[in-house]
Order: structure tokens, then C-alpha cells, then sequence
């Protein structure tokens, strides 16, 4: 897999577990032993990497955020005695996924096959005939393949006021999907999964679906006579529709009504057609669907949606 690769976080408020220091490295004789003594009063370190081939740039990488923000303020812009005196200039890094390790990972890992994908499951197995999982049998850790990933999504500015241990994710769904197979429409089970759910898009591209029916079911009915404005009779149901593209490496996050009353659904077709541009889905599309698994029962407030309260 190679050494961890960081870069400047997109988002100016984004906190890290990572920093880059500035001044800092063997060029300016200063060695890791010394980096490591500074740096670990702050907490537990993960690492000291070389940021380029420069050797005046290094990363430091730690266990917990609070330690880097900790280190961060104590130690930009101030001459560190223990390193000669030294100003370092630090600010935050963020860990980089890899798209092409990520699949080679999986790739390296067995396949279950379905009908049309194939799937992989990490933490828990996900069970498609009782569209559930099974809590009593744990699979193990997350693999350390995805550390990046949940190093970015907890470190999102998003979730500074949300309860940490909600982002604290312990299941992994990896589907590969063939030029064209698409996913019916659904809504993951309440009872089997937290409010969060996110799923990262790798390789091909495509167009996901959210419909929201008003009768809590895309399965057909009875037909209405009346469509509303911003709805169409679909199977028989009246529904509201929005789609959005899914380009690689894009990440999208179900929570809330998105996540508890709008099915979602990527039609099986091997073109899309974006902003009337067309795009082909001409290679497989992985998703990586990260999801925390649920304790108890389900206390939304979509009953009509929800199998804890139906």
C-alpha cells in the first residue's frame, strides 16, 4: 500500500489529525528521534513522514484531533528550543485516499456474487433475504484500508456539533457494479442502521435517484388520478423525484428525511445524461457504503417508512 500521502485540506475550517511542519526535517538537521520527542508530549503519534523530497517539511501524524490542535497552538510560530531553536510553521493536513489502492485492496479480497454484483461486507455481514444484519456475529474491525476515508469524514466541520459516537461507523457494504446494472429503489432497513450512512463512488460514475411515494412504498398500487406539481405516477404511485450525479471519488451522506423516507435507486442503463451532457458508464462503478450499525429500535419520524414502527 505504500506510505499515507496528505494534502492541504479543500475546507479552511477543517480540522486534522494530521499537521504539516514547516522548517522542520533531516536537511535542516533535524532528525525524526527529535520530531518524535517535541511532538509526543501532545499526545499519542501515529507517525513522522517526509511531506516532499525537500527534507524541510514533515508530516506528523497523530492518534486524536484534540492532540494536534493542542500541538498546533502551542508550537506555529514559535522558536522550539528542543530542535535548535527552530520556528516551525505548522497547519493542518488531511490524509489522502487513494482511489486505485482502494480497489486493488478490495480486488485482493473475496467477492460474494449476487445476481447482477458483486459484494463484499466488513463488521457486519448484511443479510438481502431479511434485508438486515446480523448483530450477534461481528466479522471483525473495519479493514485499515479505509482509515483515510474515516479520518476525512470525521474531521468534516459538518459534524462539530453532532455526537462523535455517531460517526463512529462499524460497517462496510463494497459493491461492484458492470457497465449498465443499476440498484432498485429502497430505503436501508431503520431497524438494521444508524441515521448516518455514507457512500463513497469509485472507478465509474452515475446517476442515483432519491423518490420520496406517499404511500411509503415504490411496489405497485392503485393508481391516482390526481399528480401534484413536483410529482409523477410512477408504478402506480405518485412520487417526487430528484436525481444527482455520482462522479469518482464523490461521497454522499443519507441522513435525516434523505436517509428515512426517500427510497434511492440507480437506474440500470449503460448512458446518463448530465446537464444535457451524455455520459457513458463504460467501466464498473465500485461504492464503498459505510453505515453504523443500530442497538435497538428504530424512533424516527417516518412511521409510514419505518419497520421498528409499523
Amino acid at each position: 500500500m505504500g506510505l499515507p500521502r496528505f494534502g492541504r485540506p479543500k475546507n479552511g475550517d477543517e480540522l486534522s489529525s494530521n499537521l504539516f511542519v514547516a522548517n522542520c526535517g533531516a536537511a535542516v538537521g533535524i532528525s525524526n528521534d527529535d520530531i518524535v520527542s517535541v511532538f509526543s508530549k501532545f499526545g499519542e503519534l501515529n507517525g513522522v513522514y517526509a511531506a516532499d523530497d525537500s527534507g524541510t517539511r514533515v508530516i506528523v501524524s497523530y492518534s486524536e484531533v484534540c492532540s494536534a490542535q493542542s500541538a498546533l497552538m502551542a508550537l506555529h510560530g514559535q522558536p522550539c528550543p528542543q530542535l535548535g531553536g527552530r520556528s516551525l510553521y505548522i497547519r493542518y493536513s488531511v490524509l489522502q485516499p487513494n482511489p486505485q489502492e482502494l480497489l486493488q485492496a478490495v480486488d485482493s479480497r473475496p467477492w460474494n456474487c449476487l445476481a447482477k454484483r458483486r459484494v463484499q461486507h466488513y463488521g457486519y455481514e448484511f443479510c438481502y433475504d431479511i434485508r438486515n444484519v446480523n448483530t450477534k456475529r461481528c466479522l471483525g474491525d473495519l479493514p485499515s484500508f479505509l482509515s483515510p476515508i474515516l479520518e476525512r469524514i470525521s474531521s468534516c466541520p459538518a459534524f462539530k456539533n453532532v455526537d462523535p459516537d455517531s460517526i463512529v461507523l462499524d460497517q462496510l457494504t463494497v459493491n461492484e457494479y458492470p457497465p449498465g446494472v443499476g440498484l432498485s429503489p429502497h430505503i436501508d432497513t431503520h431497524s438494521a442502521f444508524e441515521d448516518l450512512i455514507f457512500s463513497l463512488s469509485l472507478a465509474g460514475p452515475c446517476i442515483m435517484e432519491f423518490r420520496r411515494y406517499e404511500d411509503g412504498d415504490w411496489r405497485p398500487k392503485v393508481a391516482s388520478s390526481t399528480v401534484t406539481k413536483g410529482e409523477s405516477p410512477e408504478d402506480g404511485s405518485n412520487c417526487i423525484k430528484k436525481a444527482i450525479y455520482l462522479p469518482p471519488r464523490s461521497l454522499v451522506l443519507l441522513s435525516g428525511e434523505g436517509r428515512y423516507a426517500w427510497h434511492h435507486y440507480i437506474p440500470h442503463h449503460k448512458i446518463d445524461k448530465v446537464n444535457d451532457r451524455v455520459i457513458r458508464r463504460a467501466s464498473r462503478r465500485v461504492s464503498f457504503t459505510l453505515r453504523k450499525v443500530r442497538a435497538g429500535l428504530c424512533k424516527c419520524e417516518f412511521p409510514q417508512y419505518c419497520d421498528s414502527q409499523r
